[in-house]
């Protein structure tokens, strides 16, 4: 029995994945045996649920590495797995008072959410290429069925076919990469592999097997030019889907591309920098003028998040601490404003339904100017204007940047956030300037709450949680090295 129970505490670094397995199977069959509708109880559980294992993250989590060295929580694990946790607690909150609307009001649904949630934090601490991959696909899989959730909407059944192809290939071409550095340093845990790959010569083999890798890893963080699948995906899903994609996963799968590429393949960084200063650069341009044609609001926003996904690979290329610094804050702050603005567009509703175009906010300010004020401070801080948050985020990926004397990636990066300025500040244009073409009903409470927090946090980023984040950063990305 005391053996037992030493067994158990053994494995105190990965509690709070018990934890949240243990509740996503007791949910989900809460849900099947249940007599009568439970969705929203479900989700009101699920998020409760949610916010335990973040606690225990924050306050009980226990440092260390379990499972033969397959599992590792450190520092820089527990900090990307409250991002992820807050991620997939406002994309539930989201889902509220849009349930019904947006046919979500299933329990299927927030148990999808706790499973990917789980998945992503298997993802952050994935130390072995084995459960790397067990992460990632229960985190795919789990939105492949969100995407498509809507059963009777071609629009949702084609996103999620399309993320569900493009998947299975990223994830073939993942394996493979897998398989090749196996192959040619015969280890799978991370930490084996950046010693055979220390000792050995620079071996073409495990190049390629790296290529692979990040190809894969490129396509779960939509960067260029890995990217086909976001726009028809962001646009075809549910809005409270699409606001779980463009936050959560994103954080989840940029935390492991960083694991593997300081834990796994440092001795040859000179290497996997080249792949991610191309695709930084890739997904910045293409971005920035990609997005000046859209009109749908969602592929809008699509297009942004492949751009910011580049301006965080810009700190990443750096190779250095205070890169992985300047990551682990960007992703905060594109979480942030990510969740603010998706609450923005689920609070604008009226007799048609819920806004779906650029066209469609002419004159918001004059009938919810609340809600225009927030979407154009995200807009605002989307560009990088101070004193906002994203401004912060930027200089800091910037400054790593240069402090790398990467100074053409430093030059490129802010000419692209200038040409992003058009689009984003066009969404404000048509707010302000234009004639109002519809009214707009109360946006429920939780809506306001999401809005007023996340806007509350960007527009005071440097006077609040400016310093203490940026410390948690440094404390995080110090554990890599």
């Amino acid at each position: 029995m005391v053996s037992e129970f030493a067994g158990f505490a053994s494995l105190a670094p990965a509690y709070p994945e018990m934890l949240l397995a243990v509740c996503a199977m007791a949910l989900l069959m809460i849900g099947v045996f249940a007599k009568k509708e439970i969705a929203p109880s479900i989700s009101g559980i699920a998020i409760g649920v949610l916010i335990a294992v973040g606690v225990l993250i924050v306050f009980g989590g226990t440092e260390g590495t379990i499972f033969a060295g397959g599992f590792i929580n450190d520092g820089f694990a527990r900090f990307m797995k409250v991002l992820i946790i807050a991620g997939s607690v406002f994309a539930l909150i989201l889902t509220v008072s849009t349930a019904a609307d947006k046919g979500l009001n299933k329990f299927e649904y927030p148990v999808l959410i706790v499973l990917a949630t789980l998945g992503m934090l298997m993802m952050v601490s994935a130390n072995d290429l084995m459960s790397l991959y067990v992460g990632l696909e229960l985190q795919s899989l789990s939105l492949y069925v969100l995407a498509a959730f809507r059963r009777d909407s071609a629009k949702a059944t084609e996103a999620g076919l399309k993320y569900f192809v493009l998947g299975a290939l990223s994830s073939g071409m993942l394996l493979y990469g897998a398989s090749l550095v196996y192959g040619f340093t015969g280890h799978t845990q991370l930490d084996q592999i950046a010693q055979a790959v220390a000792l050995g010569e620079r071996n073409v083999g495990i190049i390629f097997g790296l290529v692979f890798l990040l190809a894969g890893l490129a396509f779960k963080i939509s960067a260029v030019p890995f990217h086909m699948w976001t726009p028809d995906v962001y646009e075809g899903a549910p809005t409270p889907v699409t606001a779980f994609f463009a936050s959560a996963p994103k954080v989840a799968a940029m935390a492991l591309l960083i694991r593997i590429v300081f834990d796994a393949f440092e001795p040859i960084a000179r290497d996997w920098q080249q792949v991610i200063i191309f695709i930084s650069i890739a997904s910045m341009v293409l971005a920035a003028f990609a997005a000046i044609g859209q009109r749908n609001l969602k592929r809008l926003i699509a297009f942004s998040s492949i751009g910011h996904v580049g301006f965080a690979l810009v700190g990443l290329s750096a190779g250095n601490l205070v890169g992985v610094e300047g990551v682990a804050i960007y992703m905060a702050v594109y979480l942030t404003m990510t969740i603010g603005l998706f609450a923005c567009i689920l609070a604008l509703k009226n007799e048609d339904g819920y806004v779906e175009n650029i066209d469609d906010l002419a004159g918001l300010s004059q009938n919810r100017p609340f809600v225009a004020a927030m979407i154009a401070m995200f807009m605002f801080s989307l560009i990088g204007l101070p004193p906002l948050a994203g401004f912060f985020a930027k200089w800091h990926v910037f400054l790593a940047a240069i402090e790398a004397r990467l100074f053409i990636l430093a030059v490129i990066g802010m000419l692209a956030s200038a040409v992003s300025a058009f689009y984003y500040l066009r969404v404000v244009k048509v707010m302000y300037f234009d004639e109002p073409v519809n009214s707009y009903a109360t946006p429920a409470i939780e809506l306001r709450f999401v809005m007023a927090l996340t806007g509350f946090l960007v527009l005071s980023y440097y006077f609040t949680v400016g310093a203490p984040l940026a410390q948690l950063a440094h404390n995080a990305a110090g554990s890599l090295f």
